[in-house]
């Protein structure tokens, strides 16, 4: 389970860090920043793809997503005393990501290029680290990378040069992580590719998932829904059959889904009570689809260690929010979930689940904060 995610630097997500629990709830105002701190852990996870370079280019380059306020905040503007101003910069331009996990933690900082040219939007990725435990330390990081060099931590406690000449676009968790010399970092690696995110579904008339569909085994639903029907029979199979039916008995009563199968084309059919037969998935409200493709989701017959929903409550009724509530705490037994919404009829659904942590950010002159009582987790950035 992840225990801590950090982001420094993106949009409006100066310093942010989050402790994070087994069910966790970030919601939130319009414009507080709910959307930049999904797009970060989006960003996390490409990491790991060995995209994130890509991905940062396509949101119009490092210069666009940095923290667009001054370097430090007099506590005079603060308090209204001051107008916010600009001062000489002390610090390296930097945009840094991380999460530390019950067992490993890892952290990268990307900073503008040295040269310029055609790649010139293109960041550079300065520093990352791989360490055991919560927080980095100097005693508990067994892999560096520090521009083109990687160290590793070797069984003599030593740490040895493994790669000199990583390019400024490549990640050591894609290029060094190896089952032998560095076996962490693949776990690692493995790990955060198995992060599942779902924004996406589309629901309207040309939706993928009110078609039929060529189907196979699909123990893990593709992110814009389009092997809906191959999914749901994959949970009839070799799922939870029990629970995707008291999930769909729970948000429409008297109902059921089946799964028909023609030529090998798979389609989704909804029986409901008072009707001769079952409604196709191309005569579905986008309410009633949607809450599928969620309970597809979250029902998925091989859960991964982290799914993150980004408002899962669009299209739906609010009658459907409290089943959609207990559906989402009934995951977080089996894998660690992360819903970010703006709905309180949801949040307050989710508040009653155990272990559920309830982010609510705001924005201060500009910066996303936290309402939180508590203080932020202790965290440190890997050095250039």
């Amino acid at each position: 389970m992840i225990l801590t995610f950090a982001v420094s630097g993106y949009r409006s997500l100066r310093e942010l860090g989050l402790p994070l629990d087994r069910l966790n709830v970030v919601t939130g105002p319009n414009g507080s920043g709910k959307s930049s701190l999904y797009r970060a852990l989006r960003l996390l996870a490409d990491t790991a793809q060995g995209r994130v370079v890509a991905a940062l280019a396509a949101e119009g380059g490092l210069p666009s997503t940095l923290w667009a306020g001054p370097e430090r905040v007099s506590a005079a503007a603060r308090r209204g005393e001051a107008p916010v101003q600009g001062t000489v910069r002390k610090e390296r331009v930097a945009l840094r990501l991380g999460f530390a996990g019950e067992d490993y933690g890892y952290a990268i900082d990307l900073g503008l290029p040295v040269q310029g040219g055609a790649f010139a939007r293109d960041p550079e990725i300065k520093a990352e680290a791989v360490w055991a435990g919560e927080s980095l330390r100097r005693d508990n990081v067994f892999a560096t990378r520090n521009g083109p060099a990687v160290r590793l931590l070797d069984e003599r406690a030593a740490r040895s040069v493994v790669l000199q000449d990583l390019a400024p676009f490549d990640s050591m968790m894609t290029h060094a992580a190896d089952p032998r010399q560095a076996p962490e970092l693949l776990l690692l690696r493995e790990r955060m590719r198995g992060w599942r995110f779902y924004d996406h579904f589309r629901t309207d008339a040309g939706g993928p998932a009110r078609r039929a569909q060529v189907g196979t085994r699909t123990p893990v639903l593709a992110s814009d829904g389009s092997d809906l029907a191959a999914a749901l029979q994959t949970i009839r199979e070799i799922g939870d059959d029990a629970a995707l039916d008291e999930a769909i008995a729970d948000a429409f009563p008297g109902s059921g889904v089946e799964i028909g199968v023609t030529d090998g084309l798979f389609e989704v059919g909804m029986r409901q009570h008072g009707l001769l037969r079952p409604l196709r998935a191309a005569e579905l409200s986008d309410g009633t689809l949607r809450y599928l493709l969620l309970a597809a989701a979250l029902l998925s017959p091989r859960p991964p260690s982290l799914l993150v929903l980004n408002e899962p409550e669009t299209s739906l009724h609010p009658d459907l929010l409290a089943p959609l509530g207990r559906l989402i705490g009934a995951a977080s037994r089996h894998a660690q979930l992360i819903v970010v919404t703006h709905a309180r009829p949801l949040v307050e659904a989710l508040s009653e689940q155990p272990d559920c942590r309830i982010h609510a950010l705001r924005k201060e002159l500009g910066e996303t904060r936290v309402e939180a009582a508590e203080a932020p987790p202790a965290w440190a950035w890997p050095s250039r």
